[in-house]
């Protein structure tokens, strides 16, 4: 009987490899705090997004999901419903279910924001995007908003898209906000960082990784030691999951 009580309003993560995830321990705090002891939250480690429709199939009590690496865009497919700013986006992370219906949001656009705006300054211009995945697009839809343009970077660039060999002491010059959205780094691959020339960054540079996990990537401490302003994914996590939250109780 605990366990059905328990399970009343149940949520949780879509993803693949995500044991190390954020979202499971940040909302079984968050119930926990808030007395809510009929919510849950779990895993979903799925091999394939195809197994997406096995998973609402077998789990009609979920009320809603973060979708995380590599299914932000692959799930839209499988959606009901897709909210107007994700779908301009091209990315889900969040999806309310209502009725059988899965209703696809994007709150890593407000978590960046949000997190990002404070380091912000007048030179900060334009940006360099690392990596072209889900969580990028949501990326570049804030620096747009912002009024700051972007190249994306990627070792298989697309056309307008820069190739890490690009970036010289001109381009990175120029570009002076740099956001890491690479997996590159995460623990336990705490030493491996995105190969740009860390040597050209300044004290004029802002360098922000979507890496939470450790504290101070590769990637910021190489970037801290050059002068650069750092700033990693804590913040926009936490603001994100609290918009999802905010999107599940509408």
């Amino acid at each position: 009987m605990e366990k059905i009580e328990k399970d009343k309003n149940r949520f949780g993560l879509i993803g693949k490899d995500i044991s190390y995830s954020f979202s499971r321990g940040y909302f079984t705090k968050k119930f926990s705090d808030l007395g809510l002891e009929q919510h849950s939250y779990e895993n979903f480690d799925l091999e394939q997004i195809d197994l997406f429709k096995n998973l609402m199939e077998q789990n009609s009590d979920i009320k809603g999901f973060n979708v995380t690496i590599p299914y932000k865009e692959q799930i839209m497919p499988f959606l009901s419903k897709i909210d107007e700013e994700a779908q301009a986006i091209g990315a889900v992370n969040t999806i309310r279910i209502v009725e059988n219906e899965t209703i696809g949001y994007n709150t890593d656009v407000y978590g960046f924001q949000k997190s990002i705006e404070p380091y912000i300054r007048t030179h900060h211009k334009k940006a360099l995007i690392l990596g072209t995945g889900g969580a990028s697009k949501a990326v570049a839809f804030v620096l747009n908003k912002l009024g700051i343009t972007y190249k994306f970077v990627s070792r298989n660039p697309k056309k307008g898209q820069l190739n890490y060999i690009d970036l010289s002491k001109e381009v990175l010059s120029e570009y002076t906000v740099i956001v890491n959205c690479t997996p590159l780094g995460t623990y336990p691959n705490i030493n491996d960082k995105p190969d740009i020339p860390y040597h050209f960054i300044t004290n004029q540079h802002l360098l922000f990784d979507l890496i939470y996990n450790p504290e101070k990537t590769a990637f910021l401490l190489a970037g801290e030691q050059e002068g650069g302003k750092i700033s990693n994914g804590t913040n926009m996590l936490q603001f994100q999951a609290e918009k999802s939250w905010e999107i599940w109780n509408s």
